[in-house]
């Protein structure tokens, strides 16, 4: 196995990295056309849109399927075809395996993508496509049945000699199983998602008294997120770094790890800052882990492009889990390899071999990626913030990419996972690197949405993360987020329709049409209504109702409980006449595929209980009442 090299960039001090194949063998013109002739992306947002644009730069044709509240979404925009898959929660959608193999036969398509979450790690969706003769854009089957649960993916990293967190591997039934391993390895224990990822599904548990409503809310999240409940528990390691190798391997035998991604900076268990290379990160660990990444993919009959994780702590390295599709943060690995991870995806799902070897394969400079995920840090409570774009300004300048699933206009829902874009930087070392970052985040405009954008400025320019010192607990544990926020401006109602029966002027319009569930874009003449309906993502016509009394002055103190956000209650924890202390949990609130807990301000009595589980709430909504 040959060594990744980090030399000095072989194009000098230029402003950005390459923008080909980098240093590892190009591709002319009639190699980067894919033997593959219309692919379907079973995704949506920036993942979507990344994948389109690829396929459009091979000459493959895109299809895009779509949620009733996706219809105009720009995924949806991009692709050369677009089909409705009905219902607006992901389960109703993006998780319905009949209708998306319905659209997979109706449009004629050779090839699925399945992006990241939803589908994409789901072995029976990639069973059922390859059983229809269409190909699948990741591994086998068998291989995301074994990685995919990630009980069964730490017993085959052990049989080939890379160990894990110490955990057990039988499925929780119980919390005594829990409390049981807690005092075996002490406290606190991390309850985790056999069949997730990305920290959905994952809870932390301090003591055994947590037990229990951790791994009820841990069950529930991955219910939710992945389809399935099942989860497992393991040690927490106090102080660690995430350190993940992203690795591809082809039909042929090769396999190949293409540099590490350190991504420590992390709130409830899920990322907000990647970088590659990992700073202060030995080299020989490098080695030994890249090593260990190839020897765990190809044990599983591993093929396509794949991410291996690992947590670093005190000189060693333990295998986390495998994540048997493309990862959220994988520009950063283009960044310094100049490789297109999607374009390669496509080469190994076409059965072509990787055409360099690991000697080849050179990573230069460095780079950072920020989540720009549609949530208020509220001095570090990270508030799910839905809504509508009402403005969006991308930064621009050398060595800036945002890859964006969202424009100006377009409405990000609670039903899918808030992340808006990414925003990704090269710099010839890590310090060019972040100020850059900084730089481009200053350009960055978006408005109707809270973003995580300022606490992202709040690490990059904190000293601990200058140095390299931080962990995966460091932002919730050490840092300071105190008057940091994301204030999303209020969007401009819309005028009422005219009234006076005169017929309107007509005129011309682009007008989105679905025949037979198949999306097309027609020009029609139309009455010239001007702004006098509110129309919602997806088109549909949205017709105010009642709406439940908004919390006048919920300060500090205040007997009224009101939700901070747009979501569905989950849990209603009290009832009338219950008493409650100051900072009691009164309900459990999800939004954005996260449960949050909303907690009451004031102790005293419950007086009035004004929502039940199931029901859908708005910012400002109150309830209870507590006296």
């Amino acid at each position: 196995m040959g060594v990744t090299k980090w030399d000095a960039p072989p194009w000098g001090e230029m402003d950005g990295p390459p923008t080909s194949a980098g240093t590892v063998p190009c591709h002319t013109e009639s190699e980067r056309r894919s033997v593959l002739k219309k692919v379907l992306i079973a995704n949506r947002g920036e993942i979507a849109v990344r994948v389109i644009r690829t396929c459009k730069e091979l000459g493959v044709a895109t299809v895009a399927v779509y949620s009733e509240l996706d219809r105009d979404a720009l995924h949806v925009r991009l692709a050369d075809e677009a089909y409705a898959l009905g219902g607006q929660t992901a389960a109703e959608s993006y998780l319905n395996t009949e209708a998306i193999l319905d659209v997979i036969e109706r449009s004629g398509a050779d090839a699925v993508h399945p992006g990241y979450g939803f589908f994409s790690e789901n072995t029976d969706f990639a069973r059922a496509i390859t059983e229809r003769g269409v190909t699948f854009i990741g591994p086998p089957p068998e291989a995301i049945e074994v990685m995919g649960d990630k009980i069964s993916a730490r017993h085959a990293a052990e049989r080939v000699g890379v160990s894990g967190v110490p955990g057990r591997t039988d499925v929780l039934t119980s919390p005594e199983q829990i409390t049981a391993f807690g005092n075996e390895f002490g406290w606190p224990v991390a309850i985790k998602a056999a069949y997730g990822g990305g920290g959905r599904g994952m809870k932390v548990v301090q003591g055994p008294d947590k037990a229990a409503e951790a791994l009820e809310s841990a069950m529930r999240e991955a219910l939710s997120y992945f389809g399935r409940d099942e989860c497992y528990v393991e040690r927490y390691l106090a102080w660690p770094r995430h350190v993940e190798m992203q690795i591809i391997c082809d039909t042929h035998g090769n396999g190949i790890w293409l540099g590490e991604r350190d991504c420590s900076a992390q709130r409830r268990h899920q990322k907000l800052i990647e970088e590659s290379p990992a700073p202060d990160f030995p080299h020989d660990v490098r080695v030994a882990m890249g090593e260990a990444s190839v020897k765990v993919a190809q044990a599983c009959g591993y093929v396509n492009a794949g991410t291996v994780e690992f947590l670093y702590q005190d000189g060693e390295f333990f295998f986390l889990e495998m994540n048997t599709r493309l990862q959220v943060e994988h520009p950063v690995t283009e960044l310094v390899t100049g490789l297109d991870l999607v374009e390669w995806q496509l080469r190994v799902a076409s059965g072509e071999p990787i055409g360099f070897t690991q000697d080849d394969v050179q990573c230069n400079g460095h780079a950072i990626e920020v989540r720009i995920n549609a949530e208020n840090p509220a001095e570090g409570a990270f508030l799910p913030s839905p809504g509508t774009i009402t403005r969006m300004v991308a930064p621009g300048g050398p060595g800036v990419r945002l890859d964006a699933g969202y424009e100006s206009g377009d409405t990000v829902s609670q039903f899918y996972d808030n992340l808006v874009a990414k925003l990704v930087v090269w710099g010839h070392d890590r310090e060019a690197a972040r100020r850059r970052m900084l730089r481009a985040i200053e350009e960055t405009v978006i408005e109707g949405v809270a973003t995580t954008l300022p606490a992202d400025v709040a690490i990059l320019s904190h000293p601990d993360f200058i140095a390299a010192a931080h962990s995966t607990n460091w932002v919730e544990q050490t840092l300071d987020l105190a008057g940091v926020t994301s204030d999303a401006t209020a969007v401009a109602p819309t005028s009422a329709p005219t009234e006076d029966g005169e017929a309107a002027p007509r005129v011309l319009r682009d007008v989105t049409a679905e025949v037979d569930g198949r999306r097309y874009q027609v020009k029609l003449w139309v009455p010239d209504l001007g702004d006098a309906v509110a129309v919602q993502a997806g088109g549909a016509v949205k017709v105010a109702g009642p709406k439940r009394p908004k919390a006048a002055a919920a300060g500090a103190g205040s007997g009224t409980v009101a939700v901070p956000m747009q979501g569905t209650i989950v849990k209603v924890l009290v009832t009338e006449g219950d008493t409650v202390e100051v900072g009691q949990t009164v309900c459990v609130l999800e939004a954005m595929k996260m449960e949050n807990n909303v907690n009451a301000e004031k102790a005293g009595t419950v007086k009035e209980v004004r929502v039940a589980p199931g029901e859908s709430v708005g910012p400002g909504d109150v309830i209870a009442v507590i006296e």
